[in-house]
């Protein structure tokens, strides 16, 4: 957002003069991250995931890229094309440790950055595009990181595939013909790996070009903040350089300590071993999971037990898990509380936690294996996931007293803001 008070872009050097006039670069640049950019003065530490997926998403696309050189799309080199990186390409196994660590890290992050949305309101008016971009953001990261998991065929990639590809057939009608056509096939074989190589390969710059509208659409009305309070003065803001680069900074050097741990110490932690044995299409694994980063939608889709009214059991769990991430697309208008931030909705604000920890259990139900006690904790938890953004959140919308709101962001820092309230007075 431009403000009448934001640092101008004025380069000095002659060359760069000439740039300015001819490719202005360096003064977009300046003026999306740069003293040209001011952000709310009381942004947290929960305003530093976006920057932090920024940076997982360049990982993993740098490593990716390095990756696709020595890997082959064949069924019958696949695997062996894996082990040949991880043993004979130089540093082969730590990009290849990298890369699947990072995508870890990048649905860590990304979570973390949804979940802050949820609790301060950061879908609320103007930024419901900022928003809806951003859960697209995320099913792209879903769809990129399964084709991701198959790419090793190992004895997990193929289940996986065989599994999650085949909840399609559920469809009325068209099903069995899209199950098919995604596969290449009537099981998963070298089209499917070929296919999903591409696409893999493809769509983190798919993802890449979506957040540039992601960061486009947010510096229209500019960055939210914990009061949900808009910018009144210039008081309320500071240049994103230095102030906010710095606070980055510190934050980027945390998450490289903790992902390089992971990396260089732990790397298969997170990890399957039965994908380290090569994919059989005779022996199918005791237990079939994906990564653990799908778990939570996973559990959504095994609560499904029995038909209902002619509707298959399976159609149900497919539709539930689809409609537990696009459900989000509607949360701008489900939510009509005129104030944004948790802080400052008591109500709301105890039933958030109560979704943290339901997500918690149906990622833990996701993990397990789908026999009692999880599945009944994963219907009542799924049941619980619903009944929170379509009956909860716009019921407490409409009967909750906020707490009274600070008049700028300036007085919920340091006080009394007699700058903006002689301002918004005069």
């Amino acid at each position: 957002m431009s403000f009448p008070w934001a640092n101008e872009y004025k380069p000095s050097h002659p060359f760069m003069v000439w740039m300015d006039e001819k490719l202005p670069l360096p003064r977009l640049v300046y003026n999306a991250v740069g003293g040209g950019y001011e952000v709310p003065r009381n942004l947290n530490y929960m305003w530093n995931f976006g920057f932090l997926a920024g940076l997982c998403l360049v990982i993993q696309i740098v490593t990716g890229v390095v990756l696709a050189m020595h890997y082959g799309g064949d069924t019958r080199v696949a695997f062996d094309s894996t082990e040949h990186i991880m043993r004979d390409v130089n540093w082969g196994w730590m990009l290849r440790y990298g890369h699947a660590n990072g995508a870890s890290a990048f649905f860590v992050v990304v979570y973390a950055h949804i979940f802050r949305g949820f609790y301060y309101g950061s879908y609320k008016a103007p930024r419901e595009m900022v928003w809806l971009l951003g859960v697209v953001i995320f099913l792209l990261m879903m769809a990129t990181a399964f084709m991701g998991y198959v790419l090793p065929w190992g004895q997990m990639s193929y289940w996986g595939a065989q599994v999650i590809t085949g909840l399609f057939s559920a469809i009325p009608v068209v099903g069995d013909g899209l199950h098919t056509w995604l596969l290449g096939g009537f099981a998963p074989d070298n089209a499917t790996l070929n296919r999903f190589f591409s696409l893999h390969f493809l769509l983190p710059f798919v993802i890449l070009g979506v957040v540039i509208l992601h960061v486009w659409a947010l510096h229209i009305p500019g960055s939210s903040n914990p009061t949900g309070v808009e910018v009144k003065s210039q008081s309320d803001t500071v240049p994103f350089y230095p102030y906010f680069v710095g606070k980055d900074g510190w934050t980027i050097g945390l998450f490289m300590i903790l992902y390089s741990a992971m990396v260089f110490f732990m790397p298969n932690a997170l990890g399957h071993p039965d994908n380290y044995i090569p994919a059989n299409p005779m022996q199918t694994p005791a237990e079939i999971v994906p990564e653990w980063y799908f778990w939570p939608f996973y559990a959504i889709l095994r609560s499904f037990t029995q038909d209902f009214f002619m509707v298959p059991a399976k159609l149900m769990g497919v539709l539930a898990m689809f409609a537990a991430i696009l459900v989000w697309f509607f949360l701008p208008w489900l939510d009509k509380s005129p104030v944004r931030s948790g802080t400052y909705r008591p109500l709301y604000r105890k039933f958030f936690w109560v979704l943290v920890l339901d997500v918690l259990v149906l990622g833990y139900c996701g993990g397990k294996a789908a026999e009692q006690p999880y599945v009944l904790m994963a219907q009542l938890a799924s049941l619980y996931y619903f009944l929170h953004f379509f009956v909860i959140v716009p019921i407490v919308s409409s009967i909750e007293r906020p707490d009274p709101l600070p008049f700028s962001i300036t007085e919920s820092v340091l006080g009394q803001d007699d700058a903006a309230t002689l301002g918004a007075k005069s």
